[in-house]
């Protein structure tokens, strides 16, 4: 656990959090990344810029922070085709999980809804067997 950042984890989980609040209440609408993504690529016409520009801002924030700040974040950790290879694999369980661990995390256990509830837990523990197994092979750091 030597790269553990308890301080810098909470205050990106409260911009998290600003960030869906504010999506919430200036739209009426969750910020899960999966389907807002879904929806800039093919949702309606009409829906395309807020989830586009929303998306554009995720990224461009993590861009400029890595620019101006590249103490701060870290450098992948795998190759990019691992990386995207990995992107494809949460978007399916996305799919297959009806949601992404910012809708069914952030927006639906704050909302009070079981079904996120559940889903988060089997986020986690899939997320910690993962860790488990691929360390027991060998196969991560």
């Amino acid at each position: 656990m030597h790269d553990l950042t308890p301080w810098r984890s909470l205050f990106g989980g409260v911009l998290i959090g600003l960030a869906a609040t504010l999506l919430l209440f200036g739209t009426g609408r969750v910020a899960g990344v999966s389907g807002m993504l879904a929806g800039a690529a093919f949702g309606a016409r009409d829906e395309r810029k807020w989830r586009g520009a929303f998306l554009l801002g995720l990224f461009g924030v993590g861009l400029i922070a890595g620019v101006w700040l590249p103490d701060l974040v870290p450098p992948a950790p795998r190759s990019l085709v691992f990386l995207l290879l990995a992107g494809v694999l949460v978007g399916a369980g996305t799919e297959l999980g009806s949601g992404c661990t910012s809708g069914h995390g952030v927006c639906g256990i704050s909302r009070g809804s079981v079904r996120s509830l559940l889903a988060t837990a089997l986020f986690i523990t899939s997320g910690v067997l993962t860790v488990f197994v691929t360390r027991l092979l060998g196969a991560a750091p």
